[in-house]
This record gives structure tokens, C-alpha cells and sequence, in this order.
């Protein structure tokens, strides 16, 4: 009986234990409420004054990032088309136009002047420019360029865009703020704004690359280093400080592929706009807003020509030369190299001496005899031409040696550093004179 009695007292005090439980419960059930409709309301119905939002990065969006644009590398090749194409055999078809790159630009003068990089332009057959909500492209021409430098200067006419004022990067500070703005990745990402500060000042970075004349070089240039995020398509863009002013060109980034096989965060560098003021400065003083040029040798008749001898009656330099067929790996430019200059001849009155490979004439790359001879043709005597030579001593030291004979042999283990030098030449016709 005391056995029974027991569990009949266990099982009550559950009951009452559940009991206590639930009547809070019961009570807090009895008691909700909904929230009041005004006070909703001041939770959602919330407002921002934009003009009480202060921030360096506001002020310098408004003032120079409707001034970046996209810049568009369009390139022609030729389609092929037959049996094998897939293993590389076929036929030329049609030359294609197809888009090669894009990156962006800064637009620095009320003229339509727009400041990117040499590698963003490098090699186009067209290049385009494109402004942030607008759908057409606007034809744009390379007026000046650095390779060595990595920077470009585009003119596009008609461009009405607000330009942006240059700073002076001898006085950037390191921790101070860098604001970059350029298109990342095209135009789907136009206008990015991107934020960090200048890491470094005067980084120097080596790049190996090949000039336009087809001589390879490696170049080292002092560069700035920034945290703030630079990806692909913002090259050429603007590195602004908290005055809205334009300190440097993004360029390049660091990343943890190729190279670099550790993690790298966040390193970033840009072009000095200083380093970039010569060539500025240079377009800007050889622009002139007069529409398109007449062609040449419209306001001069043609030489008389024999038709026995083509060159006679023509300007000559007074030189006797070959064109390199081959760079020898890069280790010299393309061009017309020069054995031997006449005494008293064009050549020699402007500065041309053996040994010296002529890569541009007027302006014009220059890469066989054919190409030099075509371009004195359309002179007559008195006319003066730029021609630019690249020069090493111990390259004329070589063909000096071997100017008797047939060939000519190159050593490239001897060859020193040379340079790239400007000289004007005034034509003179003297029909016994070599070419």
C-alpha cells in the first residue's frame, strides 16, 4: 500500500511542475500585441540627406570620374578557311576587324587630348573611345607616344567631356589617400572608384619588351605603389589624390600566378603623371585645329624621272646600305643598315654615319631599302627629312672592318648599348652619287 502510494505522489508532483510551466505560457499568449502601424512605419519609412554624407572620395567622384573613359584596341587579322583548319593549314580568306583589348583614359584637355597607356593602344589597326552611358564609340588617333614609358596620348575630335587638372606627383606622400577610377573587365564595370593609399613613391620596376623598331630592351622606370584594387581594363585610367587631381596612370598589378608563386594582396602601380608631362607638353604644342592635312606632294610637282635610271633627278642621301633581314634575336633593331657615306653627300652634312641603322623616316618606320627609297622619291632637292638612326659603336666598329666584303657578319656578343638618335637631313640632287 505504501508502495502504491508513492507513485500516485510522483505522478502528481509532474502534474503540478507542468501545470506551473504552461501558466506563464498562457499568460504571455493571453497578453501579445501587434506592433502599432506607426511604428513600423518609423522603422521603414526612413530618409537619408545625401548632403550630410561627407566623404574626400564624394567630392573627387563628382568632380573626375564622368572624365574616364574606356579605350578600345581594335586589330585586323585574316580568316582562314578550307580542309585541315583545325592542324593550321588552310587559305587566307577576308581581313577581320575584331576587338583586341580595351582599358581606359583620362581626359586631360578641353581639345579632345586623352592621356592611356602605350600597351592599351599598342599594336591597333583602329582605336575607339567610349564615355559612360553612351552608346557610340568615337574615333580617337594616337598624336604621341612613349614605349619605353608605357603612356599614349589620343586625340579624339569633338570631345566635349569636362578634363580632369594634373597634379604634381614630386609630391605625393606615402600613406596619403589614392583614389583610382578606370573601366575593370570593359564597360559592363565603367567608372569603378576604387580606394587605398600610396604604398611607395619610387618603386622601380624592369619590364622586358620590344620597341617599335623591333630591338628588345629592358627597361626599368620609377613607379608608385598603391593598395587601392587595380584589374584588368583599368591600365590608363587615373590615380587622383583627395583634390581631384591626376598623380598617376595605373599600369600594372602583382598576382599571385605566374611569377609570383606566393599569396600577393593588394600591390598596385602607377605611372607618374611628372613622367608624363614631356610628352604632353610636346602634343600639345604641335596641335593645331585645322582639319585634315593635304596630302603630301600636292603643292609640288614631281621631279622628272629617266626612265633608264628612276633615281636620277631625285634627292639622295649618299649612303650605300642593306636592310637586316633579321633582328638577331632582338638584339637589334629592323632597318636599313648603312656601310658607307659619301663625303660631302646629304648624308654625311646631316650626321649619318657607318654603322648606323636608319629605322624611321619622317616619322615612318622604316624596315627595308625599298620603303627608304620610296619615301626620299616623293622629295625634291632642299627639302629637309627627319630620319632617326640607331647607333652603337661597336656595331660600326663591325662594319667598318668588313666594308670590302660581300657579307656582312655580326657579332652580337660584341655589340655595346646604343641609342636612338634624331637627325635632319637637306636633300641635294647629285645624279653620280650613291643611293
Amino acid at each position: 500500500m505504501k508502495k502504491n502510494s508513492s507513485k500516485f505522489f510522483g505522478v502528481l508532483g509532474v502534474l503540478i511542475a507542468l501545470m506551473m510551466i504552461s501558466a506563464p505560457l498562457m499568460a504571455a499568449g493571453a497578453d501579445t500585441k501587434t506592433i502599432p502601424a506607426d511604428e513600423i512605419d518609423a522603422i521603414i519609412n526612413t530618409s537619408t540627406d545625401a548632403s550630410q554624407v561627407t566623404s574626400p572620395f564624394i567630392q573627387v567622384a563628382n568632380q573626375v570620374r564622368n572624365s574616364v573613359v574606356g579605350v578600345n584596341n581594335y586589330t585586323v587579322s585574316s580568316s582562314y578557311y578550307g580542309y585541315g583548319f583545325n592542324f593550321g593549314y588552310g587559305f587566307p580568306g577576308e581581313q577581320r576587324e575584331s576587338l583586341s583589348g580595351t582599358g581606359s583614359g583620362v581626359v586631360i584637355t578641353k581639345y579632345g587630348h586623352v592621356l592611356t597607356n602605350f600597351h592599351v593602344v599598342e599594336g591597333a589597326s583602329r582605336v575607339t573611345v567610349t564615355i559612360a552611358n553612351d552608346e557610340s564609340e568615337h574615333e580617337a588617333q594616337v598624336v604621341g607616344y612613349d614605349a619605353n614609358l608605357d603612356i599614349a596620348v589620343l586625340h579624339v575630335p569633338g570631345l566635349t567631356l569636362t578634363p580632369v587638372p594634373l597634379g604634381d606627383s614630386d609630391q605625393l606622400q606615402v600613406g596619403e589617400w589614392a583614389i583610382v577610377i578606370g573601366n575593370p573587365l570593359g564597360e559592363d564595370f565603367a567608372r569603378t572608384l576604387t580606394v587605398g593609399v600610396v604604398s611607395a613613391i619610387d618603386r622601380k620596376v624592369t619590364d622586358t619588351s620590344t620597341d617599335r623598331y623591333g630591338r628588345r630592351t629592358s627597361i626599368t622606370n620609377t613607379m608608385i605603389q598603391v593598395d587601392a584594387a587595380i584589374n584588368s581594363g583599368n591600365s590608363g585610367g587615373g590615380m587622383f589624390n583627395t583634390l581631384g587631381q591626376l598623380q598617376g596612370i595605373p599600369a600594372r598589378k602583382y598576382s599571385s600566378s605566374g611569377f609570383y608563386s606566393t599569396s600577393i594582396d593588394n600591390i598596385g602601380m602607377c605611372i607618374p603623371i611628372n613622367v608624363a608631362k614631356p610628352l604632353i607638353e610636346q602634343v600639345l604644342r604641335a596641335y593645331k585645329d585645322e582639319g585634315p592635312a593635304a596630302p603630301a606632294g600636292d603643292e609640288k610637282a614631281d621631279a622628272d624621272v629617266d626612265a633608264n635610271n628612276p633615281l636620277r633627278g631625285k634627292p639622295r642621301l649618299g649612303i650605300s646600305g642593306t636592310h637586316l633581314t633579321s633582328n638577331l634575336n632582338g638584339a637589334l633593331p629592323l632597318g636599313v643598315l648603312v656601310k658607307t657615306v659619301e663625303q660631302n653627300s646629304p648624308a654625311e652634312n646631316g650626321g649619318i654615319l657607318p654603322g648606323d641603322i636608319i629605322v624611321e623616316l619622317d616619322g615612318e618606320v622604316i624596315t627595308a631599302m625599298s620603303q627608304l627609297q620610296n619615301g626620299l622619291a616623293g622629295h625634291q632637292e632642299g627639302d629637309q627629312v627627319q630620319i632617326k638612326v640607331y647607333r652603337d659603336a661597336n656595331l660600326a666598329e663591325q662594319v667598318n672592318a668588313q666594308s670590302g666584303e660581300n657579307g656582312l657578319r655580326i657579332d652580337t656578343t660584341k655589340l655595346g648599348e646604343g641609342e636612338y638618335i634624331d637627325l635632319t637631313i637637306t636633300l641635294r640632287i647629285v645624279d653620280d652619287m650613291a643611293f
